[in-house]
């Protein structure tokens, strides 16, 4: 692994655990909520949440992270997009439903998220090289 990506994946970690909303560049720039967990990002998408149409298809998508102090843009980078098999998978869905605001259904969420919606992992990708 090269310093640079290192360093890369240092700057994502931290803008992705000081901000809960990034940018997913798929029909258009998507506002996203997100969660940061061993490594990648987590977001849910379908089944009454956010829609990022076409994410569950992709192999990569383009994210933005910004500065939660203001605003600007931090790094933007590829993620290798994956669905999480949310039955097999139950730590990052757990931490992902915990970063979900005012849920309606709280204590049900993650049964409504098997049932309804995807959660997709996104992993960033190593630089490529020049």
């Amino acid at each position: 692994m090269s310093a640079d990506y290192s360093r890369g994946v240092t700057v994502i970690e931290e803008g992705a655990k000081k901000s809960s909303v990034l940018w997913l560049v798929l029909d258009r720039p998507r506002l996203a909520w997100h969660t940061w967990h061993e490594g990648a990002l987590y977001v849910v998408t379908g089944g009454g949440e956010q829609h990022l149409p076409g994410l569950a298809e992709r192999r990569t998508v383009e994210v933005i992270l910004r500065s939660k102090d203001n605003g600007a843009r931090l790094v933007t980078f590829e993620a290798d997009v994956e669905v999480v098999d949310q039955a097999a998978e139950p730590e990052p869905v757990a931490a992902l439903a915990k970063e979900r605001l005012n849920a309606l259904d709280g204590e049900h969420l993650t049964e409504r998220w098997a049932q309804e919606a995807t959660v997709a992992r996104l992993r960033p990708r190593a630089p490529s090289a020049s």
